[in-house]
C-alpha cells in the first residue's frame, strides 16, 4: 500500500488477499470428504446392480424350482453391469 492508506485499510486489505489465497489452495486440493462420497458412489454403483440380479435370480429360481440356476449368472451379470457404469463414471469425473 502507499503511506496514504490507514493502519485499518492495509489490515483489511491483507485479511482479503490471505483469504483469497487460502480459497484458491482448497479448490486445487481435494478434500478428504469429497474422496469417500466417491469411494462411496462407486461402490453402490456396483453393488445396488448385483443385488438387484440376485434378487431377481432368486426369485426366477424360487419360481422354478431351479435350485441356483439364475441366481449366479444374473448376479455375476449385475456386477459387470455394475462395474461398467463404475468405470464410466470414473472417466466422466
Amino acid at each position: 500500500m502507499n503511506r496514504d492508506t490507514p493502519p485499518s485499510q492495509e489490515k483489511l486489505a491483507t485479511a482479503v488477499r490471505l483469504r483469497a489465497d487460502r480459497a484458491r489452495r482448497a479448490q486445487r486440493l481435494p478434500s478428504v470428504a469429497r474422496n469417500l462420497g466417491q469411494i462411496g458412489i462407486l461402490g453402490w454403483q456396483i453393488v445396488i446392480p448385483a443385488l438387484a440380479g440376485l434378487a431377481i435370480g432368486r426369485w426366477l429360481d424360487h419360481r422354478l424350482e431351479s435350485g441356483i440356476f439364475w441366481t449366479a449368472p444374473l448376479m455375476l451379470a449385475g456386477l459387470a453391469l455394475g462395474c461398467r457404469s463404475a468405470w464410466k463414471w470414473m472417466h466422466r469425473q
